[in-house]
């Protein structure tokens, strides 16, 4: 089993963009307005914007590690669509990985069903997208 890391980085740099614009044109609104930040003033908006490279850094991070498994998933499973392993480590890891996390991380009642909503969806566009380029690849 050989796995090619330029093809699972290339898969991480497209979850990782895909990511950005799902939290940030899709559902940006949405989601500052969960966590307060659209009460901020500007001036604070932009100081919490200015810390976010370690996280961002962290994010990249877990997303190459996301890719690299799924192409171990991939790469043991060659008779299985790239498509459908992606959509099973989603539904039986992802997903009440976040429902849990939402559930009992502190979020208000209010935004739970709308958070879980966001957030695992975002994860399955991503898990798609890195199916999809795991697929041209095959």
């Amino acid at each position: 089993m050989s796995i090619n890391l330029g093809v699972v980085a290339l898969a991480s740099m497209a979850q990782f963009i895909v990511g950005a614009a799902w939290y940030t044109f899709v559902f940006g609104k949405q989601w500052g307005e969960m966590f307060g930040f659209d009460k901020l003033s500007k001036k604070d908006q932009k100081e919490m914007q200015s810390k976010m490279g370690p996280y961002y850094g962290l994010q990249l991070f877990v997303t190459l590690m996301t890719s690299y498994v799924l192409a171990l998933f991939i790469a043991d499973n060659p008779d299985s669509s790239e498509f459908v392993i992606a959509l099973w480590l989603w539904v039986g890891f992802v997903v009440p990985t976040q429902v849990s996390a939402v559930i009992f991380g502190g979020v208000h009642a209010r935004w739970i069903q709308r958070r879980i909503a966001i957030m695992a969806g975002g994860s399955l566009v991503c898990l798609m997208v890195a199916a999809w380029i795991f697929s041209l690849f095959a």
